[in-house]
């Protein structure tokens, strides 16, 4: 797999989750969004059946109704709040960036659940993440207006 993929909240490091993760689909179920999805054989033989998340397609609304249904530990149920969740990290990519490039888009900074906290404007009104804060959630990377998105997650264990 040369990318890894986004996982839900909670999520325990990579090579845990895969041998903890029993395949039930429970999370995928109890998403309201749709968010979560199992993977398939095109996503790999040694992650098909695990959850994922394709934060332009659906991101993570981060209702953290995933974690308490998960009956193997793959999914932390100590992560509750929003503010504790640490999927990914978000990155810009500033020559692509409708705003960075001069035309005033705040697509990524008005729609982040954590507001004004993950994704601050800096002094000429452009997207900055701030790393510490973001969640990895995937809403900015999902309503970005660029093709490709301007913003995309790299999952945490990709960081």
């Amino acid at each position: 797999m040369s990318k890894q993929l986004l996982r839900p909240p909670g999520a325990v490091p990579e090579a845990e989750f895969l041998g903890r993760c029993i395949r039930c689909g429970k999370c995928a179920q109890i998403c309201p969004h749709q968010a979560i999805r199992v993977a398939s054989l095109l996503d790999g033989l040694a992650i098909m059946g695990t959850p994922v998340i394709r934060a332009r397609q659906a991101p993570c609304y981060l209702c953290m109704k995933c974690p308490p249904v998960c009956p193997s530990g793959a999914l932390d149920k100590r992560v509750r709040k929003r503010e504790q969740v640490r999927m990914g990290v978000a990155r810009i990519d500033k020559k692509d960036c409708l705003n960075w490039q001069g035309t005033f888009c705040r697509s990524c900074y008005d729609h982040c659940p954590l507001f004004n906290e993950a994704i601050i404007m800096d002094s000429a009104l452009r997207p900055v993440v701030n790393k510490k804060k973001c969640t990895g959630c995937g809403v900015c990377e999902h309503v970005c207006p660029a093709d490709p998105a301007a913003i995309s997650i790299t999952p945490l264990g990709a960081v």
